[in-house]
């Protein structure tokens, strides 16, 4: 099917993809390297990749006409998983379509002094996109039910009770006009140990590794079950969950396009009509 058709409901990578409400998630019997949607080769999956593009770029840029029209509709994509899953290469491929002036990118790293004196969802707040803006987060508030969780850095009461604080402001989000696109790349623990190796193996990469990844690796399991938690707790009708499979990087930026392109749809933003003289001031122009 190519890009640039409608997709049913129920054919919809959406559908395929999401982790369903009120379902235990299952990350050991779920494929890392599948490609659920997608039938063919890497060249196949590119091209369609690249054609997506002009059609995202052409609804972004609707939604921030929209938005500047009085639209609170806005889309925000939270990109969560472990070190070298690609968030930060899905943000430079699939993102690289977009117009930056309708874009807002934060990169989420550990809290600052002044934001642990803060509550745990203040700084994301502060970072979501505006009206007719595309959001996107690497990282998110989900690190402080992740790492929080699997290093103890809060007691157990406490992050066990953020998971519906996350679910009641997600809520919230949603009905001011947020449209969350949450996705969770799901990297196979083989993958990572090849993708680390090669950081240490081509010396341009070695700024990328730091000697804690060797640490938060041998926590695997954690991680794991920390994500499953988190895609079984926090999927909601609201803001649902998906989990891109992410050891073929072509695919994942495929994958995470086709759901960006699946969601703006649906938004159906339009080009708000105008208000000027067009026919008055076109003949000012030529009489000058």
């Amino acid at each position: 099917m190519g890009s640039d058709e409608a997709t049913p409901d129920h054919l919809s990578l959406r559908t395929l993809l999401r982790c369903q409400p009120g379902e235990a998630a299952d990350l050991a019997g779920t494929a890392t390297d599948g490609t659920p949607g997608f039938e063919g080769k890497k060249k196949r999956a590119v091209a369609e990749t690249a054609a997506m593009g002009k059609e995202l770029a052409r609804l972004q840029e609707q939604l921030y006409a929209a938005g500047s029209a009085g639209d609170r509709r806005r889309l925000l994509l939270v990109l969560q998983g472990t070190d070298t899953s690609g968030k930060g290469g899905t943000v430079k491929h699939v993102v690289a379509h977009f117009n930056p002036a309708g874009c807002r990118i934060r990169a989420f790293k550990a809290p600052t002094e002044q934001e642990r004196a803060q509550h745990f969802l203040w700084r994301v707040d502060a970072a979501l996109p505006q009206a007719g803006e595309i959001g996107i987060f690497d990282r998110s508030h989900y690190e402080d039910v992740l790492v929080a969780r699997v290093h103890g850095l809060v007691p157990e009461a406490i992050w066990t009770r953020r998971y519906d604080e996350i679910n009641a402001w997600e809520r919230m989000l949603a009905d001011d006009g947020v449209t969350a696109v949450k996705v969770f790349l799901h990297l196979g623990r083989d993958e990572q140990r090849e993708r680390l190796l090669s950081r240490l193996d081509e010396p341009h990469k070695h700024w990328k590794f730091n000697a804690r990844d060797i640490a938060e690796r041998a926590l695997w399991s954690d991680y794991q079950e920390a994500y499953a938690a988190v895609l079984t707790r926090c999927s909601t009708p609201a803001a649902p969950w998906y989990a891109v499979p992410a050891d073929r990087k072509w695919y994942r930026n495929w994958a995470v396009s086709r759901l960006l392109l699946e969601h703006l749809r649906e938004l159906d933003p339009r080009y708000p009509p105008g208000d000027i003289d067009a026919a008055g001031c076109r003949a000012a122009l030529l009489a000058d």
